[in-house]
């Protein structure tokens, strides 16, 4: 057994010597597929495992290397990975150490085009019923775009020539480097605070993809698409597409056509309302033939002519109808009258106490009222006996009761 005694930290520290030793271990290139990918938020550092079919690494990538990566790493993305291979000796375990990251297949930009678009289209900033129309008739028109290039001279070219009335105003920016997205989002604020603009014209003619990047900004979409106000996005050629086209109200292949869409023909606008002037003319004068026949036709007419005998007929007409009425409804009152009063006379007739005398009854008076007990007479009471034919004056003589008593 060997006099030398190492410590476990000593051991790793040795095999780590050697490893970092090894000039083929010093600067590494590999690749692989992103898995159990972490960002350390209080450090910055990424921790990931990289791997194949057959094997797999963990890896590290400090702050100050990955602030330079131009995607966000997600599990299961192609990379390819420069760097160094070491070991950490506190736990032994030896691990690549990333320096530099780029996308395998797509590359760095069109991966990182395709991440920010699914995000924002995942929140329905994509969404074909999210966009405004542009005014037809603008007023104020907003151009964020260089103040220098050709891009922004067709712009004012362009809307001079096709909408003079309007007033254009430019807002100066940066259209690529690091100071584009921050003077674009400051220009993007200020239109917004003024709120007098009916339309936001943002962009910048070609160049290449790097050129072009900054319109891919994330913070830059979410801007344009929280704009009180119309964006018409014209970023490069016809053939380039940027996120900013996607969010925007609408897409213009070029700064010439973003002009031409933002603002209608004068000339077109003035033709039209010949057109119109020419049709309301010919409409008019149709209006004004069919009146005149209208007016000849009603002058040869009676009224006319002698208006006063036409209303004096047509009133004795009125008259005439409505005493016919009037005959009606009082004969139809008058017979409705007869009969009640008829049904009225034979209710009373039955009712009447003569019908009763005439069938051989007859009634008892006495003091010209009614005997109807003989509890109400006595004798030698004077009474009257009426029948349907005359009276007969009487003197009680005796009072028989119902028991038959005197």
């Amino acid at each position: 057994m060997t006099d030398s005694v190492l410590t476990v930290r000593q051991l790793n520290l040795y095999v780590r010597s050697l490893i970092e030793g090894d000039p083929r271990l010093i600067n590494v290139t590999v690749t692989g597929e992103l898995s159990n990918f972490k960002n350390h938020y209080s450090s910055g550092h990424w921790y990931f495992t990289l791997k194949d079919n057959d094997a797999s690494i963990r890896c590290v990538m400090f702050r100050g290397n990955n602030s330079r990566v131009k995607f966000i790493p997600e599990d299961g993305v192609q990379v390819i990975l420069r760097g160094k291979v070491s070991i950490y000796e506190k736990d032994g375990q030896y691990q690549f150490y990333a320096e530099e990251m780029s996308a395998s297949g797509l590359g760095d930009i069109a991966l990182m085009f395709e991440q920010t678009k699914a995000r924002l289209e995942a929140e329905g900033m994509l969404d074909p019923d999210s966009k405004r129309k542009i005014p037809k008739f603008p007023k104020e028109i907003a151009v964020i775009t260089s103040p220098t290039g050709a891009a922004v001279r067709d712009i004012f070219n362009i809307l001079t020539r096709r909408w003079p009335i309007a007033d254009v105003k430019l807002y100066p920016v940066s259209v690529q480097g690091d100071l584009a997205v921050p003077e674009m989002l400051k220009a993007l604020d200020e239109v917004y605070n003024e709120s007098t603009a009916d339309v936001i014209i943002i962009g910048r003619g070609g160049g290449s993809a790097e050129d072009l990047w900054v319109f891919n900004s994330e913070p830059l979409a979410r801007k344009i698409y929280e704009s009180p106000i119309p964006v018409i996005s014209a970023v490069g050629h016809e053939t380039d597409f940027t996120i900013c086209d996607f969010v925007a109200d609408l897409r213009a292949p070029t700064p010439s056509a973003a002009a031409e869409l933002a603002v209608p023909d004068m000339e077109e606008i003035k033709k039209l309302l010949l057109n119109y002037s020419e049709l309301l003319s010919k409409a008019l004068k149709v209006r004004i033939g069919i009146a005149k026949a209208q007016f000849e036709r009603f002058s040869f007419s009676g009224y006319l002519k002698n208006p006063k005998e036409n209303i004096i007929e047509k009133r004795n007409l009125e008259l005439d109808k409505f005493t016919d009425r009037l005959y009606q409804n009082i004969n139809s009152y008058k017979m409705l009258s007869e009969n009640r009063l008829q049904s009225i006379s034979m209710k009373l007739d039955a009712l009447s106490p003569l019908k009763v005398l005439s069938r051989g009854y007859s009634a008892v008076l006495k003091d010209d009222k009614a005997v109807t007990s003989v509890k109400m007479l006595n004798t030698e009471d004077k009474i009257e006996i009426c029948m349907s034919d005359g009276r007969v004056n009487c003197t009680v003589e005796q009072v028989y009761k119902e028991n038959n008593d005197v």
